[in-house]
Order: structure tokens, then sequence, then C-alpha cells
């Protein structure tokens, strides 16, 4: 999909606009799960989530390459639309985000504040983006993917910062939405020549890419009822799994109780709040307690895009009966 010479030069285009993000090493964290853990903090991003990178990317290549483009349209449940309204925003190009029916308020809002045309579709993502693709052919806008080549390209940057200030990770946790950031993950390890084993997490509300891994083929679900929005898929992109399938050692699964775990166990541990899909690579690494002890782990946490009335009746009543609700 690309070489490291384009890695390098994604990176520079993503380095103009945002700060690299921090790799931390949290002693509590690293207490609680028996191994060495470095986290990745894509949380202190512009707009909270890694997908930012993305959107910098694609947007810079379609000034250069389609500069008459007069606007762009895509479907998400916050963390895309960001990233295309923050990067379009700096190049003064029109973007419409269409969400689902009940989306994030928080999301909603931030979208607007970065200048997207926000409209309400549908009952789920599925929904919103295949009435996104009839708006796209209707009213001449490009359509952006959720995957695309060149949004792999600008969030594999992330990839590219973490495994260079950590080329020894044994095992690296990476949450699956629409599939960009485990295939950066991927591409940007064999790149470096590393042998990091990269491990994809879903939920256990929508396992469509677990089950497609398994089956070796797209296999698509009914619904996606996980309250971790950012892994909400029922529909593998094929190009994605592909890479996945080859690249991938394993895909765990994790309920929302144990996401919402692992979502207290940032806070108390290392003080970053985490949105569902953020928390999920924790939640996975202490479902694999037994097969990391001892070893180096990296954590991929990838937004801390997070209602506060969600966290509150996620995250808080377990541990309103049980102290602080996070067990080792």
């Amino acid at each position: 999909m690309f070489d490291l010479r384009q890695l390098e030069r994604a990176h520079a285009i993503v380095g103009a606009a945002i700060s690299p993000t921090p790799a931390h090493a949290w002693p509590r964290l690293s207490e609680r799960l028996g191994a060495a853990v470095i986290v990745k903090h894509e949380n202190h991003t512009p707009t909270g989530a890694f997908k930012v990178r993305g959107g910098l990317v694609y947007i810079d290549r379609l000034k250069r390459e389609r500069p008459g483009t007069p606007g762009l349209i895509s479907a998400t449940r916050g963390n895309h639309g960001q990233s295309l309204a923050f990067a379009a925003r700096r190049h003064g190009v029109p973007v419409t985000i269409l969400v689902p029916l009940g989306n994030s308020v928080d999301q909603n809002h931030a979208m607007r504040a970065f200048g997207a045309d926000l409209v309400e579709y549908g009952e789920d993502f599925q929904a919103a983006r295949e009435e996104a693709h009839r708006r796209a052919a209707r009213d001449g806008l490009e359509f952006v993917a959720a995957f695309h080549p060149d949004l792999v390209l600008g969030v594999a940057t992330y990839a590219l910062e973490l495994f260079r200030k950590a080329p020894d990770l044994d095992v690296l946790y990476v949450p699956i939405g629409q599939g960009s950031g485990i295939c950066g993950c991927i591409l940007a390890r064999d790149l470096l020549g590393l042998a990091t084993d990269i491990v994809g997490v879903q939920s256990t509300e929508a396992p469509a890419y677990a089950l497609s891994f398994a089956a070796g083929t797209v296999v698509t679900t009914a619904s996606s009822n996980t309250r971790a929005d950012g892994m909400a898929t029922r529909v593998p992109d094929p190009e994605a799994l592909a890479i996945i399938r080859k690249g991938a050692s394993r895909i765990l699964q994790v309920t929302d109780d144990e996401i919402a775990a692992a979502m207290r166990a940032y806070w108390t541990d290392t003080h970053n709040l985490a949105e569902g899909a953020g928390a999920a690579a924790l939640a996975a690494a202490l479902q694999d307690k037994p097969n990391i002890r001892g070893k180096r782990i990296g954590l991929v946490l990838s937004g801390g895009n997070i209602d506060l009335d969600l966290f509150h009746r996620w995250v808080m009543p377990e541990a309103a009966l049980t102290g602080d609700g996070v067990s080792a």
C-alpha cells in the first residue's frame, strides 16, 4: 500500500498540523498486567483520537491532485468525521458528515465546531454510510470511506512513532473499527522489519472482523450494539480484512463490561479518559493476562471522546458499588 519513504513523508504532513503523541510507560498498568506496558496516547491529538492523522494525509493529496473537488461527504460515529472536518477546514474544503440517529451529542458538537455540515440519518453507521453514498452521487461530492489507502497511510504515522520509540514490543493490542488503525500498525511494523505480534480487538456485540478473520472471507452481522461506538462495524472492508488476515496474529473479543473495567483502570492508573474503543486494547490485554506475563506490551489508546452522560451510565455504576470497580 505504501513504502517507508511515503510513510516518512506522511509523518511530515501530519507533523505540520499536530505534534507527535506520547508513548508512556505506566507502572501501575504494568503491575496490573504483570508485563511491561507502553501506552500510545492517540487520545492526545487535537480531535482526541488517532483518525485526525488520516484526514490530514487525505486532504493533502486531494488539494494536490484534485483541487477542483467541490466538497467531501462521509459517514461516521464521530472520530472519522472530526478528522475530515479538522483537515478540510485547514484547506477550505466543504465537508458533509452523516451520523446515525442518536449519535453522541458531544461528537456531533465537535464535528460542527470543526466546520462540518452534519446530517443525522438512519439507525446505525451502515445506514448512514449508504445514505452518504446516495448523496455523493446526487450532489457530485467525493465520498470518503472510513477505510482508504490515504487514511491508512496517515494513521500509520502513529505506529511509526510508537515502533521507533519501542521497537522491542512483543505484542501490540489494537482496536478494530473499520480497520485503518490495525492495518497501519501492521504495515508500519513490516516496513521497519520488526517481529511484534499484532492482536486486533473487537467487541462481542460487533464481531464482524473477528468472524471474518476466522472464516477467511467477509462476514457481516445484523447489528452492532456495543456502547464502544468506535468499534460498531457490521460490514468489514475486504481490503482491510486481507491485510489483517496476513499480518495480525489473532483477534480477541471483549465485552462492554470488560471495556468499562478497562476505562476505569486507565483512569485510576494513568488519569487518562478513554472512550470505549480507546480502552478496548487494555480490556483485551487484561483478558490475555496469562499469556503476556513478563513480556513487553503495547496498548493503543486510540481516543478519548465519550459523552459524560454515557460515561456515567456505562462506566460508573459498578464503580459506585465496588469502590473503584476495577479488578486486578
